[in-house]
């Protein structure tokens, strides 16, 4: 495996950590990882890739070893939280930026956001969320306001082993050797017999404000960057799968330069099922 080091950040009062791969004096290549997920995830794709690059990977705020925030959770923060760490490792040249699932969702819409911040933009399995109707809006009110009376807690396992056992049932592709590796950066041992994972359970409160995709693509549009979306052919729990065809072809023609690319034999997780593959797609593109 290739060697990563960590740096520790404070971004916007948290204390943020970033791991990365290479020499700084290589070209920058920033991997954003999804929702309960952490940096080191991306292991295996940054093994796969053949030039040399300078990959650089933040936990996001309450994920891995990155400060917890005391507020919650919202997608704003995550685009300042972006907008700040680009300030710090390529303050005068756009990004090159790869995003899985929630972190592909940020990518998207900060570049519409800052157009003149990014080069490229490859999203993995992050196109928006899922339409929401406006008379969904009391229950989520209601629910949020139940869970923070009552938030939600990770049941904890008793061993790594038993981490990383659960996290190949979830995903049959995954081999020992990887689920044994992310077991050790997915948790952390809080006792004798207790290993808990290493994120705020609060992540898994509902969010009261409900998706509005208008506003999404109203961001999209904006987007200058060379876009790429790398769907899998089996995952289900996507806008891809719950759009009529019509509206996720309206996701996809938002971007002025887009590219759309489906990889077979992987899951949402493509990034563990297929790296090597995947790093093609995402190198070829950026080669542009």
């Amino acid at each position: 495996m290739k060697a990563s080091q960590s740096h520790i950040h404070t971004i916007r009062g948290l204390r943020y950590h970033v791991r990365t791969w290479g020499e700084a004096h290589a070209p920058k290549l920033f991997l954003l990882h999804g929702w309960m997920d952490v940096s080191a995830s991306f292991q295996f794709l940054v093994d796969a890739l053949r030039r040399e690059w300078f990959v650089i990977a933040p936990d996001w705020r309450g994920f891995g070893l990155s400060e917890w925030a005391r507020e919650g959770y919202w997608f704003p923060d995550y685009y300042a939280d972006l907008d700040q760490l680009l300030d710090i490792y390529t303050p005068d040249a756009p990004a090159e930026l790869v995003g899985h699932s929630m972190g592909g969702n940020i990518a998207c819409t900060y570049a519409g956001i800052r157009p003149q911040r990014v080069a490229h933009l490859v999203s993995l399995e992050g196109f928006g969320l899922a339409r929401v109707a406006p008379d969904a809006a009391p229950g989520r009110y209601a629910r949020w306001l139940d869970e923070l009376k009552a938030p939600p807690r990770f049941t904890p396992y008793a061993s790594f082993d038993a981490v990383a056992a659960r996290l190949m049932k979830r995903n049959p592709r995954m081999t020992d050797e990887q689920a044994r590796f992310l077991a050790q950066h997915w948790a952390r041992r809080a006792g004798p017999a207790e290993v808990v994972l290493n994120s705020d359970p609060r992540h898994k409160t509902v969010n009261p404000v409900l998706n509005r995709i208008e506003e999404l693509i109203a961001c999209w549009r904006r987007v200058t960057a060379p876009v790429l979306w790398v769907a899998s052919a089996e995952a289900k729990r996507l806008p891809s799968r719950t759009d009529s065809p019509e509206q996720f072809a309206e996701r996809k023609a938002a971007f002025p330069d887009f590219r759309f690319h489906t990889l077979d034999e992987c899951g949402h997780m493509m990034h563990h099922d297929q790296p090597q593959r995947l790093a093609e797609i995402i190198e070829g593109f950026l080669r542009r």
